[in-house]
């Protein structure tokens, strides 16, 4: 049986807890979590109990992440970290600040090309560009990864912030300290900062989208005016139930600090926590579960409306970076131009396709497909191309299901700083602003 067949029949098995900051637990030995007592004078079964703090101690109870873990050995028993400066480890992986100028032109990009000699999902990711300043805990980087082989002997962990990660191609078996998760396309999962995990591929090859968040941790929209109940359900997000690995022998243990990766090689795997409990944890959701809401009567909501996470910011309502997914649902608007309209906005855009069409571009060789990406910055003019608006302002106005695509964004208050790989790259269109040629004067005095 190979290496993919063995991670498919385990993701298969798993099984999950549920609630979006909710304080779960997990024991993957009976009698392992400790009742009454985060850090007994000997904790159960000669285990080690280690607390990972994800905030400060004295941020407020709602906001605090934190986790109890309870493992074969203290994550202090390490040696020293070197730093990786092998081009093949870190070449393509950039963080903020960045040091180029941040362009004001629109862009967009086909897929990532797959990767020819043998790559992991670290060594398989691709920086696109960013903002913020990782040293001071703002802003965000946006990753792209290609990978054919599964992380072996090593694993990873972010220093720097969480990984919110989107497939678009292959599954995943996500190893991480608190148990498995298993992730397809169409769902996404959310690695907190500093968790360690390894990547291991359901198929021959996986391909897809991360958003590298340095600053408030992900958390669900206010509701508002909706109410209580919209968007992303708490209860749809699912939590890993314990698994541990009890692995003797040397394991590259790779962390990334203040945009730079170090490595140590440990004589131990330390995904050795037999339990837990806390709310500092990974999760996995499906964005089919989105409760989509928009119009019944005519005109749009703003795009905000779409909002699945969102990591605030100092100022109330101004996301440092949120996840906004396009999901399948109906147009019924009356009297309304249907898709996306033209618009010019503060925040900057970034739009990747997870399958399909997205309802305000043209598919096809050359457009907006699958693996590709599109970074409209702040207060660049975009909206449907002349193909689409053409086709919507004559289209008849019956209740129309959009379900042949599945479409996200990530939303930033700074512009983005694109790479100089992400401008030079040779998937890069350069003729992207072509689509809106032939957008003629319509008007009548």
């Amino acid at each position: 049986m190979s290496g993919d067949e063995r991670a498919r029949k385990t993701a298969e098995r798993l099984t999950y807890s549920s609630g979006f900051g909710n304080e779960h637990s997990s024991e993957a030995v009976p009698g392992a979590l400790p009742i009454g007592r985060n850090s007994p004078q000997r904790a159960p079964l000669g285990l080690y109990a280690e607390q990972l703090s994800g905030t400060a101690f004295t941020e407020p109870r709602a906001h605090n992440r934190r986790s109890w873990l309870y493992r074969i050995r203290p994550s202090a028993a390490h040696p020293k970290f070197v730093r990786l400066d092998a081009p093949s480890d870190n070449s393509r992986l950039h963080t903020a600040p960045f040091s180029e100028v941040p362009d004001p032109n629109r862009l967009r990009w086909s897929p990532l090309p797959d990767p020819v000699e043998p790559t992991d999902f670290l060594a398989g990711l691709w920086t696109l560009g960013g903002n913020g300043d990782v040293t001071q805990r703002t802003g965000m980087a946006i990753h792209l990864y290609a990978a054919n082989a599964s992380m072996t002997d090593r694993v990873f962990s972010d220093a720097d912030g969480e990984l919110l990660i989107v497939p678009e191609r292959g599954g995943l078996l996500l190893r991480t300290e608190f148990g498995m998760l298993h992730i397809e396309p169409g769902y996404i999962a959310l690695i907190p900062r500093g968790v360690r995990f390894r990547a291991e591929l359901l198929d021959g090859t996986a391909r897809g989208y991360v958003c590298e968040n340095y600053g408030q941790p992900f958390t669900l929209p206010e509701l508002g005016p909706i109410g209580a109940n919209g968007l992303a359900a708490a209860r749809d997000f699912l939590a890993p139930t314990a698994a541990y690995e009890e692995v003797e022998g040397p394991v590259e243990v790779v962390n990334k600090f203040c945009g730079r990766l170090w490595s140590a090689t440990y004589d131990h795997s330390p995904l050795d926590v037999v339990a837990w409990h806390g709310n500092h944890v990974p999760y996995r959701y499906d964005l089919r579960r989105f409760n989509v809401l928009g119009s019944i009567s005519y005109d749009h909501p703003d795009p905000s409306i779409f909002t699945v996470l969102t990591s605030p910011s100092d100022t109330p309502g101004l996301a440092s970076v949120d996840l906004v997914v396009f999901a399948p649902r109906w147009l019924v608007g009356e009297n309304t131009f249907r898709p996306p309209y033209f618009h010019r906005n503060v925040m900057s855009e970034y739009m990747g396709l997870i399958e399909g069409a997205y309802d305000a571009k043209t598919a096809g060789p050359g457009g907006f497909v699958p693996g590709g990406g599109s970074l409209h910055n702040m207060m660049s003019a975009h909206g449907p191309d002349r193909e689409t608006f053409d086709r919507a302002s004559a289209a008849e106005l019956k209740p129309q299901k959009v379900d042949d695509g599945l479409a996200f964004m990530f939303e930033t208050r700074w512009p983005v700083t694109a790479t100089s790989q992400a401008l030079t790259a040779g998937h890069l269109q350069r003729d992207y602003d072509d689509v809106w040629q032939g957008l003629e004067r319509n008007f009548r005095s």
